[in-house]
C-alpha cells in the first residue's frame, strides 16, 4: 500500500487479481504461466479470451476477472483525460489512446472530439476493420463534430501487430517521422 503502483512485481499483482476468481490455492504458477505466455501484466489483462483459454487453469471466472481489470484501467485512463485539456497533456492523451487501442486485434479509427478549450468532449470509434483495413468517412466525422459542437478533433488510427509494441499506435518511430 505504501509503495504505490510499482511496489509489486507483475506476477504478484496478477496473483492478487486471480485470487478474486480462484480464492483458494497457490496462484503463483498460473500467474507466472500467463506472464511467460503473454509477456507482461498489461498483455495478460488485454489478451484475447480465446488465447487466455489456451492456458491451463484459465476458465471463465479468470477471464471475467482479467477483463474487469482491463475495463477499469481503460476507464481510469479515460477519466483522467475527460474534461481536461487534451493538448496540454500529451502524455495523458497518449497513455489513454495506448490503453484503448494498442492491443486490439483489428484496426480502429478513433476520433477524439475537443471543445474550444481543448478539453475532451467525446471519444468515439468511427470505424473498425480487419487486420489491415479500416473504412473511414470524413463526412461522418464532420457531421458528428458539428452535432457535438466540437471545435477540434484528434484522429487516431492503430496498426495491430501480432505482438503489440510501442509502434502499435503511431506505426512509426520518431526517427522515421523526422526523415519524412
Amino acid at each position: 500500500m505504501n509503495g504505490g503502483a510499482d511496489a509489486l512485481p507483475d506476477y504478484e499483482m496478477l496473483e492478487m487479481v486471480l485470487f478474486a476468481a480462484i480464492p483458494r490455492g497457490d496462484l503463483k504458477p498460473l500467474a507466472k504461466d500467463l506472464l511467460a505466455r503473454f509477456g507482461s501484466f498489461a498483455e495478460v489483462i488485454s489478451a484475447p479470451r480465446e488465447r487466455l483459454l489456451e492456458v491451463k487453469g484459465v476458465g471463465k471466472a479468470v477471464i471475467a476477472q482479467l477483463k474487469v481489470v482491463e475495463a477499469a484501467a481503460l476507464r481510469l485512463s479515460k477519466t483522467k483525460l475527460l474534461g481536461r485539456p487534451a493538448l496540454s497533456s500529451w502524455s495523458a492523451l497518449l497513455d489513454y489512446v495506448t490503453a484503448a487501442m494498442a492491443r486490439t486485434a483489428h484496426e480502429e479509427f478513433r476520433v477524439l472530439f475537443l471543445d474550444r478549450k481543448n478539453a475532451l468532449i467525446a471519444d468515439e470509434v468511427q470505424g473498425q476493420g480487419t487486420v489491415d483495413h479500416t473504412p473511414v468517412y470524413p463526412r461522418e466525422i464532420v457531421k458528428r463534430a458539428l452535432e457535438l459542437s466540437a471545435s477540434a478533433v484528434i484522429l487516431v488510427h492503430n496498426y495491430p501487430l501480432p505482438y503489440p509494441s510501442s509502434r502499435s499506435i503511431t506505426g512509426h518511430n520518431s526517427s522515421s517521422v523526422k526523415n519524412r
